[in-house]
């Protein structure tokens, strides 16, 4: 799991060096491999959360959005937005990832590399999106469910 780690931090990386620059996805990840090395396994796993989270951009920055209180997204630290942008990707697409370890990751980088409060805004962010998504699978089975077995009149 260290090469993910390795691979969650090229992400904040690159995600925040296009949140700063005017540069475009592919450029970004030449220019950071062109100074920095790493592992095969951590290049691909940071391949797919960037390409992922940088195509889907608006979608999770919409649910960031609405789990934000009080927090425009625009108001956000650049590197809480883009901590919690890959984190909400992983929570969408990555689903052979245990939400419970996208969360800690998120939450740990946010203790890294963020400020003395990022940690605790990152948790509640992620927690209340993570519960909106939640209710939000569980209605959907239910509506699955619910029509199974009743037969038209």
């Amino acid at each position: 799991m260290h090469q993910r780690r390795k691979a969650r931090e090229v992400t904040l990386q690159v995600l925040y060096a296009l949140d700063v620059q005017e540069i475009g996805l592919q450029e970004a990840m030449d220019l950071f491999w062109r100074n920095f090395d790493a592992p095969e396994e951590a290049r691909k796993f940071s391949w797919s959360l960037i390409s992922g989270t940088w195509n889907n951009l608006k979608q999770i920055d919409g649910l960031i959005s609405g789990s934000s209180d009080n927090w425009a997204i625009g108001r956000m630290s650049r590197v809480d937005k883009s901590i919690l942008r890959m984190a909400v990707y992983e929570l969408l697409f990555c689903l052979d990832i245990p939400p419970k370890v996208t969360l800690n990751e998120a939450i740990d980088l946010g203790k890294v590399y963020g400020s003395e409060n990022s940690g605790a805004f990152i948790n509640g962010i992620l927690d209340a999106l993570y519960g909106q998504l939640r209710r939000k699978d569980e209605d959907e089975d239910q509506d699955i469910g619910g029509d199974a077995g009743q037969s038209e009149p």
